[in-house]
């Protein structure tokens, strides 16, 4: 099974210059807890911000969430898959990375933000053995922390 069978296509994209505040409540709007950031115009990534980001590197900090822009909170490390890929790849790429969640280019040459996969994905469409690849790696983190 391919990425683009089972991953969400409604990826949301926010630019640099939003507040924390502005994508937290886009993530509340849109139901999610991750938007790819950068600017839609150029077509690039310049990171992501999670909610976790926001707990974290934002609030947690003592940053006003109202004056602080994502672009100083975000993690910059986009980390990612092609929609052509098959399932056990992202989910290999998901263990090796610890993450839950990868962002879905649409391909090598062109790059273009298409969706995103999430642990969740993989384990609704019953993809049983990849899931537990991703879930061992993502475990294995949290044990470290």
């Amino acid at each position: 099974m391919k990425v683009k069978e089972i991953m969400s296509e409604e990826a949301c994209y926010i630019e640099p210059t939003t507040t924390v505040k502005e994508a937290a409540q886009k993530m509340r709007e849109k139901d999610c807890g991750f938007l790819a950031i950068g600017k839609e115009s150029e077509g690039k990534l310049s990171g992501v911000i999670t909610d976790r980001d926001i707990a974290i590197r934002s609030v947690a900090q003592g940053h006003d969430p109202a004056n602080t822009k994502v672009e100083a909170v975000q993690t910059p490390e986009v980390l990612y898959c092609f929609e052509d890929d098959n399932i056990d790849d992202a989910a290999q790429n998901m263990h090796d990375n610890q993450v839950y969640r990868l962002i879905v280019l649409n391909n090598e040459n062109e790059k273009q933000l298409c969706g995103v996969v999430t642990l969740g994905d993989i384990v609704r469409n019953d993809e049983t053995r990849a899931a537990e690849k991703a879930a061992k790696g993502i475990s294995s983190k949290q044990q470290a922390a």
